[in-house]
């Protein structure tokens, strides 16, 4: 295991075109996904990426409480996101903070996107998003499991949410940053996409890029996307193939 102080150290994130855990710049980690994992909700997900490890669970539609949130034209997409207490090395403070409020409503506001709302007036649909295991980019594998519970649960969605980050990393740009990667590069930039459309439903950017450098990351984080849109579908298939 790697230990780095709050200062950069001086270990070389990128060392001869290769990054501390063997990959590429433009390399995936690892990702594992499966549906339907759990039985008292209507849809439910586990995704494994990299040494993340995150469970979405989806209850709904329901009828909306209070009725004064009641929306009377179409549903409303509620995600909560919530990082338990020893998802982390460092002990986690339970319950919400501003992190996870800030992820729960960019990751709400994604879905709304996608999700058949007009379907279902003064309705709520919940999605329940735990993050048993954090090492980076866990709003996008937060998403991505979101968006296949959501699928298990037969919501009717113009298309899955994709989601996948590249960044800035010893003045590279590179995809799907990990831990150490994300702690002390110099940018992490989030994207989901709906793959069917090419819609951009979440961009975020944390840290600093040319235009150039944004293009680039930008295009190599879309192409993470559709190589985990790959992904999803095949982990919906398979719970298919065991029915």
């Amino acid at each position: 295991m790697i230990h780095m102080s709050g200062k950069k150290s001086d270990l070389k994130l990128i060392n001869g075109g290769v990054r501390l855990d063997g990959r590429k710049p433009d390399e995936l980690r690892e990702i594992r996904m499966e549906v339907g994992v759990l039985k008292n909700v209507q849809g439910s997900a586990y995704v494994e990426w990299g040494k993340n490890k995150v469970l979405a669970g989806v209850y709904g539609p329901r009828e909306m409480h209070p009725k004064r949130l009641q929306n009377p034209t179409e549903a409303t997409v509620r995600l909560t996101y919530n990082m338990a207490p020893f998802s982390v090395e460092d002990r986690k403070k339970p319950g919400p903070d501003r992190r996870s409020v800030e992820i729960s409503k960019i990751s709400s506001e994604a879905l709304s996107d996608v999700v058949q709302v007009h379907l279902y007036p003064d309705a709520a649909i919940d999605v329940f998003v735990e993050v048993l295991q954090a090492d980076a980019g866990t709003r996008c594998v937060g998403l991505t499991a979101a968006s296949l519970a959501l699928a298990d649960a037969g919501i009717p969605m113009k298309d899955l949410v994709a989601a996948c980050a590249a960044g800035k990393v010893d003045g590279e740009i590179v995809l799907d940053l990990m831990k150490e990667e994300d702690n002390f590069g110099e940018c992490d930039l989030p994207l989901a996409i709906v793959p069917r459309t090419g819609e951009v439903v979440l961009l975020q950017q944390d840290g600093k890029l040319t235009g150039e450098e944004f293009n680039k990351a930008f295009d190599l984080a879309y192409q993470g996307c559709l190589k985990v849109y790959e992904i999803q579908k095949r982990a919906l298939l398979a719970k298919e193939v065991r029915q």
